[in-house]
């Protein structure tokens, strides 16, 4: 029995197929890096991992870090879905920051990643 037009074409694709070669192959430790961000993230996390906090109590505990890193920081975990930010009015503004549960998996990859600084450093 003849193939119909639309059969026989789709047989000649499916028989022809070249795969394509990529020119970019994503990575997931690339996707986490890029969701996590900048070296302040990481500090950032490990505080907000003791439960919500206010930008001041963020800033009084990493020390070295500038106000406008911190809010660039903030600001990009927020965008990422790791942290949750609530502003309350109150006179000043109060605003907490909360991890999200997207925030709160990378726990136990911080934990690893501190078991191996204590191991090789």
């Amino acid at each position: 029995m003849p193939e119909s037009g639309t059969t026989s074409k789709m047989l000649a694709q499916t028989n022809n197929y070249v795969p394509k070669q990529p020119t970019h192959i994503e990575c997931s430790i690339e996707k986490t890096l890029d969701a996590i961000g900048g070296k302040w993230s990481f500090l950032v996390l490990r505080e907000l991992f003791g439960g919500t906090k206010r930008f001041g109590e963020l800033q009084k505990k990493i020390k070295a870090i500038s106000p406008k890193s911190l809010t660039e920081t903030l600001r990009h975990l927020e965008e990422e879905g790791v942290l949750e930010r609530t502003a309350y009015p109150t006179v000043p503004v109060t605003v907490e920051y909360t991890l999200t549960p997207k925030g709160q998996d990378l726990h136990q990859i911080l934990k690893e990643m501190k078991l191996w600084a204590a191991k090789w450093s």
